[in-house]
């Protein structure tokens, strides 16, 4: 079990490992494996990326984020131009529904509404925003088109879970009613309790995942 000071540590290690991230510009405290990720950043990928870093370190059991981002003056721009840029954005997306993504922003901040068919195409539409100049932070909040039955989402997470993970380190039950999806169980880091969300997101039919899941330290 790692201390909490190895654990800041290994965190501020990662962060400067990063390319995306000016490691030096975020303070990192850690108590009891929760991690605090404070400072200024100069755009939200570098802000998201610094918190997926900081997931990606063994041992990590939460994530508080108190990073501000300060675009440059260059970057500021009107909600409205933001707004435009981001539907122009998604319009070019060969992935995404035709009228499946609703964009509104205020000071900045990009919320996406509407309801697609598959995961990825949440998530991507996601990823395409994010980069965009201007944008301060992001609510992802699309839903997913019933599919599939219960009993071959269960079945089809449980496979792909033995698939990926060695059964010595997977301790992860699925539960599954009306297409929202419980997981609990121990995992070994906050990372591969994101890559399990993730996995069990990546089937037709889920709506919504819960997750009960632990870190073993």
């Amino acid at each position: 079990m790692k201390t909490d000071q190895q654990l800041k540590q290994d965190v501020i290690a990662e962060l400067a490992w990063e390319p995306a991230v000016n490691a030096s510009q975020i303070g990192v405290e850690v108590k009891d494996g929760i991690v605090t990720l404070a400072g200024h950043v100069g755009s939200f990928t570098e802000k998201w990326q610094a918190e997926q870093a900081a997931q990606r370190v063994c041992g990590v059991k939460g994530l508080a984020v108190e990073m501000d981002v300060n675009l440059p003056g260059i970057s500021n721009r009107t909600d409205a131009d933001i707004a435009r840029s981001v539907e122009n954005t998604l319009q070019w997306q060969s992935y995404l529904p035709k009228g499946g993504v609703n964009v509104m922003v205020e000071n900045g901040w990009v919320t996406l509404s509407g309801e697609v068919d598959w995961n990825y195409q949440r998530l991507r539409a996601a990823d395409a925003v994010r980069n965009l100049l201007g944008v301060r932070g992001l609510t992802e909040s699309i839903g997913i088109k019933p599919r599939a039955a219960a009993g071959s989402i269960k079945a089809d997470i449980e496979a792909a879970l033995k698939r990926r993970w060695d059964s010595k380190q997977q301790d992860i039950t699925v539960a599954v009613q009306d297409g929202d999806v419980t997981l609990s169980g121990r995992v070994q880091s906050l990372w591969d309790l994101e890559r399990v969300r993730e996995l069990a997101w990546n089937f037709p039919g889920v709506r919504h995942v819960k997750d009960d899941l632990s870190i073993s330290w």
